[in-house]
């Protein structure tokens, strides 16, 4: 026991101080993004609350948090994501984006009620009885959650773009490490805010609980930047990686961007009707449409982030990463078919429990 311990203390000593930085750095990113996660997962969860008394449906409320989320993270990651390679600084960009994200978070409640009461006030009598109503009612939800969802979604292609700058070699495992941190943290904050935070500081506290920790996330990536002079970040900045040796030959082969472009389409198409589904088979099961929804969320999230876990070392190795990438396809599909007994039996196992640990007088 005291040779292998003697073995990791001169193991420690030989590292190179590059290494220990390098080494602490993504270390403190990785915690900064299980921060960043968890903030994003409360907004949406907390959304679909305040949505719902907007629109008068817990369900269409979660449909359009959902969209809205997506929608506006993705098109924050095109917004950000071709021009990261250029910024001198991602780091700091992307601690400013988190600390507008809190911001917005902290006088979000006082914009909500402040539109809820001009909306039914003026607007909503106005176009009573015509369908121009729910439009208007699926406008307005939109519209006050679209702003941070397109800001949350810059967060991953400026932080990635910092990341790999302090180790530009093996970036599968560091794409893989920052995902599995972001989506980790997005687990862990859903079920806080569903289940924790709401009983204890309602609604607007709720809010402010995400904003500090947006707020935490920025002012740690800002302490870290500026504890190291920038010099990390400004490695390797304005290079963009075209191509990925191949692992048996060496040799540089293309990237059919287009292939990748509509496999994810239809990736991202298939999750989202399989987060519909759950949630309404969850309801169904559980007998509420709210927990339901932090549970999927939860659960799916967390899946994404083990599967991110699993594949960081495997990303750089494998020989045919397209191969990979059709096989994991095929068992989603499949594994998403083997659940549908497993769910019948369901409504079962959940009337045993009941009736087990049902009250007594």
């Amino acid at each position: 026991m005291l040779a292998h311990l003697q073995r990791l203390v001169d193991g420690f000593l030989r590292t190179s101080p590059n290494a220990l930085r390098f080494t602490a750095v993504i270390a403190l990113l990785a915690l900064v993004f299980v921060i960043s996660g968890a903030a994003g997962l409360i907004y949406e969860s907390i959304w679909s609350r305040y949505l719902s008394l907007l629109v008068g449906h817990s369900a269409y409320a979660q449909i359009i948090v959902l969209v809205i989320f997506l929608g506006g993270m993705s098109l924050g990651a095109l917004l950000v994501g071709q021009r990261s390679e250029r910024l001198r600084r991602p780091l700091l960009w992307y601690a400013g984006v988190e600390a507008a994200v809190g911001f917005i978070g902290l006088v979000f409640n006082h914009v909500y009620v402040d539109i809820s009461d001009a909306a039914y006030d003026t607007i909503f009598p106005a176009l009573a009885g015509g369908w121009s109503l729910v439009v208007v009612k699926w406008l307005i939800a939109a519209l006050l959650i679209l702003p941070q969802s397109i800001l949350l979604g810059t967060t991953f292609p400026l932080m990635s773009a910092g990341a790999t700058r302090v180790l530009r070699a093996r970036t599968g495992r560091v794409l893989g490490l920052l995902y599995f941190a972001n989506s980790f943290g997005a687990a862990v904050g859903v079920l806080l805010a569903g289940f924790v935070l709401l009983d204890r500081v309602g609604l607007p506290g709720t809010l402010v609980t995400a904003a500090i920790l947006n707020f935490t996330a920025a002012g740690a990536v800002a302490l870290g930047v500026w504890a190291g002079g920038g010099r990390l970040e400004r490695d390797g900045a304005g290079t963009v990686a075209t191509a990925s040796p191949n692992a048996s030959t060496g040799a540089v082969a293309p990237t059919p961007v287009t292939l990748l472009l509509v496999v994810s389409f239809g990736t991202a198409v298939a999750s989202f009707i399989y987060e519909i589904a759950w949630i309404r088979m969850l309801s169904l099961v559980l007998g509420s449409a709210t927990h339901s929804f932090e549970l999927m969320l939860s659960a799916f999230i967390l899946g994404l982030a083990l599967g991110a876990f699993w594949i960081r070392g495997r990303a750089d190795r494998a020989d045919n990463p397209l191969a990979l990438l059709g096989a994991v396809q095929w068992v989603m599909g499949t594994l998403a078919i083997a659940t549908l007994p497993l769910y019948i039996e369901s409504f079962a196992w959940v009337a045993n429990l009941l009736d087990t640990f049902k009250q007594s007088n």
